[in-house]
């Protein structure tokens, strides 16, 4: 993978297991594409919220934000914002209801708060609604989408195949046409809000549910096929070359053993992978440590109070590091063979967390090698 390889896709989606630091590649990825001229809008589904903390800023919203990267030039510019689903799915209301009137019900039926709400609660539904939004939103050459944690990922990759099933299903063909499934009178009375019927069902549940049911169904009307066709716009998309699936892995067994799980899947699936990173990688010592006799005697002449023992622990350190250092380089070569030969771009693991645009701006770099 090189960011270069990136650079005509319309939307980046990084996906891989939890704690690899996969957020910080998401936006180093949109920091590196910006700096080469793009627009880029970096979106977290993610409901950590670590990609403020990532960008350096304090919160961020379902807005896209503007982040500062320095002087322009001939750079291009950086945005990031975090899914709000219930925003999302009241905006689609608004956006889509056949007229103002309809919307207004629409957001005041109480059937509507706790469908949105139960909505809002996963991320994966609303986040194919936000990636169509932001794929047709001229401000924007490119998307880099942050996803969840690996299972949550795979989540997302079945959201538009489930949304058009949902739609498409019997059962709620039933719901929007009851007269087909259970005669038409039963459903005019209701649908004609007799108020006879309703004010018996009142008493019964001590609510106007179905009253409420019956002006949901009514004010939906008509937005429902909208629903199955932007989700099959995102599917089309997301199978297309316009499309790049970034694998985002550490060199621990866990994390490379999801990053397998997700390569499988991609492939399996036609997603076109466009590459993988193994973040917070030690390097290979290039030389060879001091033996102990050596080091103690730079110690000593250097005025350390117990030069052998220091010389001892550092050793002990050295030893440890350059362990790891071959770990990271087996994990490499194990997830180079799961991509089919193709090797993961390495980040190397810096001293200090790299947050802020000085800070992703290192592993920006580290990307473009």
């Amino acid at each position: 993978m090189s960011i270069a390889s990136l650079e005509g896709r319309r939307v980046i989606v990084c996906c891989g297991s939890g704690g690899v630091g996969k957020t910080t590649i998401s936006a180093a990825i949109g920091l590196a594409l910006a700096r080469t001229g793009s627009r880029v809008a970096v979106v977290t589904i993610d409901p950590a919220r670590r990609l403020a903390s990532a960008l350096g800023l304090a919160a961020l919203g379902d807005e896209p934000r503007q982040v500062d990267i320095g002087p322009t030039g001939s750079w291009g510019e950086l945005w990031a914002l975090q899914l709000d689903a219930k925003a999302t799915f009241d905006r689609l209301v608004q956006r889509h209801a056949p007229n103002p009137d309809a919307a207004q019900r629409i957001l005041e039926n109480r059937i509507y708060a706790h469908l949105s709400g139960a909505v809002a609660g996963s991320q994966e539904y609303m986040a194919v609604e936000r990636l169509n939004e932001l794929t047709e939103d001229p401000r924007f050459d490119q998307i880099v989408l942050d996803t969840p944690p690996a299972q949550n990922a795979l989540d997302f990759l079945d959201a538009p195949a489930r949304i058009t099933h949902f739609i498409e299903g019997k059962s709620l063909r039933m719901l929007l046409s009851p007269g087909a499934a259970a005669g038409h009178l039963g459903w005019k009375m209701l649908h004609a809000g007799s108020s006879t019927v309703f004010t018996i069902l009142e008493r019964v549940t001590g609510a106007q549910l179905l009253r409420d049911l019956g002006e949901f169904l009514a004010a939906f009307d008509g937005m429902y096929s909208g629903f199955s066709e932007r989700a099959e716009a995102v599917h089309t998309l997301l199978h297309s070359p316009r499309a790049a699936f970034v694998v985002v892995s550490s060199a621990d067994d866990e994390p490379v053993h999801e990053a397998g799980v997700l390569v499988e899947r991609l492939t399996h699936d036609r997603f076109p992978i466009g590459g993988a990173v193994m973040n917070r990688i030690r390097p290979m010592p290039v030389t060879a440590p001091p033996t102990r006799d050596e080091l103690t005697a730079v110690l000593a002449a250097a005025g350390a109070g117990d030069p052998a023992d220091l010389a001892e622990r550092a050793l002990a350190q050295l030893e440890d590091d350059r362990i790891r250092a071959l770990r990271d380089r087996d994990s490499c070569a194990r997830l180079t063979r799961l991509l089919g030969g193709r090797a993961p771009v390495q980040v190397p693991d810096f001293a200090e967390e790299p947050v802020e645009i000085a800070g992703l701006g290192h592993v920006a770099d580290a990307l473009c090698r």
